[in-house]
């Protein structure tokens, strides 16, 4: 991203990052209830009529989002999805189906997107669309990648329609147990991410969203890792690091292509 970017990008992403891992702080959904509304309130302040920085809690994320907001004007019906979707999976504490999933992934990854082409002052329906496909991609991903973290809470991130489909129980997915069964659901999950990959490569964008898209290197390294394991999920390798990862999103910078 250029520098004027950058700045404010990471300051949505920080206040991004901690709505999300509210569900990992603790196992008492009211706990984690009543730390989103913090979140909420705070937000709240920021959207008031007199939104000065001393009617604004003195969290330094909450700071720096109020100068960030004033700044480019951030719709605070994006920052509130990130909350409220996130409130949204406290009570499921499953997805029902795949469309769920896309769903989670459209209000949590997507709309960072929306907020960073926000920031860069990009008005356009074709970023729109390639940022709403790129999300899902990448949200996908996510769940995918999640499955050790979510068992480790005892419950299961992979939706409950796809498992049905191939007769998978929720209890072999939190013991790990790898099947045949097992792989031909995550391959129908993986290739709806990798369909939301192309088609989001596919839509030609203005220049400046290219750096902003580049996140769809990591998800496609991730999805071929996984195709190499043949779609094994709880192959420990999937959760090794890319030496190569950087030096690929370098050169795609160079390139400017995503």
């Amino acid at each position: 991203m250029t520098k004027a970017i950058r700045s404010p990008a990471f300051v949505i992403r920080a206040f991004n990052a901690e709505v999300a891992r509210v569900q990992d702080q603790t196992k008492d959904p009211q706990t984690a209830a009543m730390r989103l509304q913090f979140w909420q309130d705070s937000l709240n302040s920021l959207y008031s009529n007199n939104p000065s920085p001393t009617n604004i809690n003195a969290n330094p994320i909450t700071q720096e989002l109020h100068k960030v907001c004033l700044s480019y004007k951030l719709p605070k019906r994006y920052l509130e999805r990130l909350i409220s979707s996130r409130n949204g999976l406290l009570k499921m504490k499953h997805f029902s189906t795949l469309e769920d999933v896309e769903k989670y992934a459209e209000n949590t990854v997507s709309t960072i997107y929306y907020l960073l082409l926000c920031v860069a002052g990009v008005t356009d329906v074709h970023a729109d669309h390639a940022a709403s496909h790129l999300g899902k991609a990448q949200g996908i991903a996510n769940i995918l990648r999640s499955v050790h973290v979510f068992s480790h809470h005892k419950s299961v991130s992979l939706p409950m329609d796809v498992l049905m489909k191939y007769q998978v129980s929720q209890e072999s997915v939190l013991r790990g147990k790898d099947s045949e069964n097992i792989r031909n659901a995550v391959f129908e999950i993986a290739s709806r991410a990798n369909s939301h990959l192309e088609k989001g490569r596919s839509i030609n964008v203005p220049k400046i969203t290219k750096q902003m898209f580049l996140p769809a290197v990591a998800i496609e390294r991730y999805l071929n890792k996984l195709q190499k394991v043949n779609f094994d999920v709880f192959n420990k390798s999937l959760m090794l690091s890319s030496p190569i990862l950087p030096i690929s999103l370098y050169w795609k910078r160079i390139l400017n292509k995503y």
